[in-house]
């Protein structure tokens, strides 16, 4: 069942903008109305519809700057760089698109005047990577020098640092959490900017991040929280089982192995002749192998159906469809469980299938844990809960504060 379009994936990207409501990142008329223009499933129709919607909330938001009014041009910066994010969403690949060059650049740009206008603004920062930085934001609970604890937030496959602030951010401050936000390899303006593509080995980027955190003398160092959502819910267990600095760590709807989830798309009589997912291509049905190569490349172009894979191919610095397969299995968490120290909360929602795995991931696990499937009975659907946000943090941050032997607010009383 679809909300506003037919088109399952372009729906479900339209729920994902709308999701942040409560969080100051949408508006139900702009969001519909938005929808209601975008009649067929085209990239392009819809690059320029909610493009278009983003001016529009931008231009307000500039008039009531003008007027002096920061707090309508807060909510309308906010607003506006939701809506450029989901405007290049679907023209997300390699090459580089300028529409999305200019549309990530712009999510940013207004997000930063946005959130220049809080009442407690963010640090921006460049956390020390490999030669290089990466993007950050951290938000304090309060200005007022306590340690407190504090969440280190990790994306997913197509998000940014900006939008963490409406998915994740928002509810951890409410609950008296400082955070640290960061685009990695693959992500956001990372891979844009730098080009600096995916990376199995996640703990070789969060353990520069906890080092950066440990010398912000807000964060309360015996409680710093990795919290991880969609594809980040691989990535942040799998740099918990090196990083070990960590109180909890959280995966929110990740893939318990990529290259399980990913077959899983494909075709079952195909799927066998790369069941292995190892090796080159000498090891596979050469015949099958050919099918392959030419219908993923006839899905790519494909304006809904081809996107994850487009989208993949690009942030794994890959070009050919069935490199990806090859590369897949080295992101998994499968003879790692034993490794995480920390107690790990697991969470998917029932039919989605990057986290069908999620329950098999949590049972393996030996450190102490958390599952939970959310669905109708929650009011949950979709993938990462996008229809129920607000329940999957009620549930997380009770865990949390129990772990962390906190009593409800009083991580904001510290």
């Amino acid at each position: 069942m679809t909300l506003a379009l037919k088109d399952e994936l372009f729906d479900a990207q339209f729920v994902r903008a709308l999701a942040y409501l409560s969080h100051g990142g949408a508006d139900i008329g702009e969001c519909f109305g938005t929808a209601t223009r975008i009649t067929k499933t085209d990239g392009d129709l819809w690059y320029e519809e909610w493009l278009a919607t983003a001016q529009r909330v931008e231009g307000r938001a500039e008039s009531s700057v003008a007027a002096g009014d920061s707090v309508s041009a807060r909510d309308c910066y906010f607003r506006a760089s939701n809506y450029f994010r989901t405007a290049g969403i679907f023209v997300i690949g390699a090459p580089v698109d300028e529409r999305f060059r200019s549309s990530s650049r712009k999510q940013t740009e207004t997000f930063r005047k946005g959130a220049a206008l809080l009442d407690l603004p963010p640090d921006i920062v460049q956390i020390p990577y490999d030669k290089t930085t990466l993007p950050g934001y951290f938000y304090r609970v309060a200005a007022d020098g306590v340690a407190r604890p504090t969440v280190i937030l990790v994306d997913g496959y197509d998000g940014t640092v900006e939008e963490l602030y409406f998915a994740n951010t928002v509810a951890a401050l409410e609950r008296g959490y400082n955070v640290l936000a960061f685009d990695g390899p693959g992500q956001g303006s990372v891979i844009l900017e730098q080009g600096i593509a995916f990376r199995p080995d996640w703990e070789n980027v969060v353990t520069p991040v906890v080092d950066f955190a440990l010398t912000l003398p807000e964060v309360d160092a015996s409680r710093l929280v990795l919290h991880g959502w969609s594809f980040g819910g691989y990535l942040a267990p799998r740099a918990a089982t090196a990083e070990h600095r960590l109180a909890a760590c959280i995966s929110d709807s990740g893939p318990y192995d990529l290259y399980e989830a990913s077959i899983a798309r494909v075709p079952g009589v195909l799927a066998k002749q790369l069941s292995d997912g190892q090796g080159g291509r000498a090891g596979w049905n050469k015949i099958a192998l050919k099918i392959l190569q030419e219908a993923l490349e006839s899905t790519m172009k494909k304006a809904s159906a081809g996107w994850a894979l487009r989208r993949n191919l690009w942030v794994h610095g890959l070009t050919d469809p069935l490199e990806f397969f090859r590369l897949a299995p080295q992101y998994t968490l499968k003879g790692r469980e034993q490794l995480i120290q920390c107690p790990t909360f697991v969470c998917g929602t029932e039919g989605d299938d990057l986290s069908a795995l999620a329950k098999t991931f949590a049972d393996r696990l030996v450190c102490p844990k958390e599952f939970v499937l959310f669905g109708p009975a929650d009011d949950v659907s979709g993938h990462c809960e996008m229809t129920g946000r607000a329940v999957f943090h009620r549930r997380v941050y009770d865990w949390l504060d129990t772990v962390l032997e906190l009593s409800p607010g009083a991580a904001k009383l510290q």
